[in-house]
């Protein structure tokens, strides 16, 4: 794109907006095509794409536009130079990923919720960011019936974005897996994140463990700790964790967690995990 000039259809599409989104940055905050050529219209040089492409990844984090559009206007030409800080502010996150879901923009959520997990660390960006986001959502959907597409593509890419983080290395020593017709998994997802960016290798079952594979698991890889999860009371039968318990050679740490287990005390040599920091604290001390 070095000497490349873009009319403004040309411009938005390498942008992915609309054309009018273009027109009302120029109108209003003068975030405009520069060259001009006599009889033709202007047209948007590399240096105002930038300023653009600036202007884009801001308001796609919450930021106001007025606000965004200072910030690109104030870079120094070129997409090489210096860029600004993305928006640190927890309720500025929220919103802007919130927003770019509801508008089904996936390409933006991604670079939300990887720009909270480089500034912020899993656990931080799970609990300030993506929880907070995701609840939004849900309640939405609960209040109107409607944005149940908004909350799947969401939590997919929530999902995308963990799965990223790049794993441990070693013999994995901490087994994760759901309950028995237990379908969601997006904390143990984050719990296994967390656990690969500070360097303790897990072995990762999903969704939907039959309690009898779970034990076959175990008997083949001799974890230190199994964490079972259940969202739902229905998955939350306390014999899963027990059968694990009692096994021939049965791990370290046999941990509940999720809200779906009974309230209230559990049996003797079940630990129950209550928040994502405690778990990583304890299953990293193993």
């Amino acid at each position: 794109m070095a000497d490349e000039a873009l009319s403004a259809g040309a411009a938005a599409r390498r942008l992915g907006v609309a054309v009018t989104t273009l027109r009302t940055w120029h109108q209003r905050y003068g975030l405009g095509p520069s060259r001009h050529e006599t009889g033709h219209h202007r047209r948007y040089t590399p240096d105002d794409m930038d300023r653009l492409q600036v202007m884009q990844r801001l308001t796609a984090q919450g930021v106001a536009p007025a606000e965004a559009a200072a910030w690109a206007l104030a870079q120094p030409a070129r997409a090489d130079a210096p860029q600004p800080p993305p928006a640190h502010d927890q309720q500025t996150a929220v919103r802007g990923l919130t927003r770019a879901a509801m508008r089904l923009d996936a390409p933006a959520m991604r670079d939300i919720l990887r720009t909270a997990i480089r500034d912020r660390g899993v656990i931080a960006a799970w609990t300030d960011v993506m929880t907070p986001a995701l609840i939004g959502v849900g309640e939405r959907y609960e209040a109107t019936l409607r944005f149940v597409e908004v909350e799947h593509l969401l939590s997919r890419t929530v999902t995308e974005v963990l799965v990223a983080v790049p794993h441990a290395s070693g013999s994995p020593r901490v087994l994760l897996a759901a309950a028995d017709e237990e379908q969601h998994t997006l904390p143990l997802e984050a719990l296994a994140a967390a656990l690969a960016e500070g360097g303790v290798p897990t072995r990762m079952f999903g969704a939907r463990v039959p309690s009898q594979a779970l034990l076959d698991a175990i008997g083949r890889t001799g974890p230190a700790a199994v964490v079972l999860w259940s969202q739902r009371t229905a998955t939350g039968e306390v014999s899963q964790l027990t059968r694990v318990r009692d096994a021939p050679h049965p791990p370290l740490v046999v941990a509940a967690a999720g809200p779906g287990w009974p309230q209230g005390d559990l049996p003797t040599g079940i630990t129950r995990l209550t928040g994502l920091f405690e778990a990583v604290q304890l299953l990293a001390s193993l």
